[in-house]
């Protein structure tokens, strides 16, 4: 189901609006022979509402992943995407689990056919590909079903205290094993609600506190 406003996603995955915009609508773009349509990524479950499903937030956290860190261009990016899906039929591969195990390796050597890549090069693009699959929580089907994002802007060793949980407080961000959002964090703590008093009126450790608050405020590390 579709739920995630463009902004809201991009706020909480750290994208660029404008990049998240290209990725799930397409966008044209001029070229010295006119101009020319990027493809849309990901594909929206009501494009006409333009917002993102849960499915589709766990897509553009693991893409994210591979654009940010390598700068690899996007062509290049879908066409090792469409590689996996037509080896293994699968329909959203970055949200699969099986991914993680069958086909990053894959994904990762069909990249050695589309970019010049040391082998040094490939192991890090893998390794940063599988730090950002290990935020995700998978069913037993083996389809994502909880993503704990990236709550600063640098570093992939970074705490899992918050968690976005498509069956907890409407798919709202909120503190790992609770049901308190971090909008509601934030805005208490924007009223001159102090870290610690919050806390203690949430049970909470002081760290998910200022990770929850974080997640909406992007304070400094």
């Amino acid at each position: 189901m579709p739920a995630y406003g463009l902004s809201e996603a991009a706020h909480y995955l750290h994208i660029p609006l404008a990049t998240l915009r290209s990725w799930v609508h397409g966008r044209p773009y001029p070229t010295t022979a006119g101009k020319k349509y990027f493809k849309r990524l990901i594909n929206l479950p009501e494009p006409k509402f333009g917002a993102l499903s849960f499915m589709n937030l766990v897509e553009a956290h693991v893409l994210n992943a591979i654009r940010r860190n390598y700068r690899i261009a996007l062509p290049k990016v879908r066409g090792a995407l469409d590689y996996v899906r037509k080896q293994f039929g699968w329909k959203h591969p970055l949200a699969e689990q099986k991914f993680e195990t069958d086909g990053v390796n894959l994904f990762v050597s069909r990249f050695e056919k589309l970019i010049s890549a040391s082998e040094s090069g490939q192991l890090a693009i893998r390794e940063v590909i599988k730090a950002h699959l290990h935020r995700i929580e998978h069913d037993t089907f083996g389809l994502a079903a909880r993503l704990y994002p990236f709550t600063r802007e640098n570093g992939l060793d970074q705490p899992r205290f918050i968690v976005i949980d498509p069956l907890v407080s409407f798919g709202r961000p909120i503190i790992d094993g609770t049901g308190v959002t971090t909008t509601v964090l934030a805005e208490r703590y924007k009223a001159g609600d102090s870290m610690d008093a919050l806390a203690e009126d949430y049970d909470c450790k002081r760290p998910q506190i200022e990770e929850a608050v974080r997640c909406e405020l992007a304070l400094a590390a």
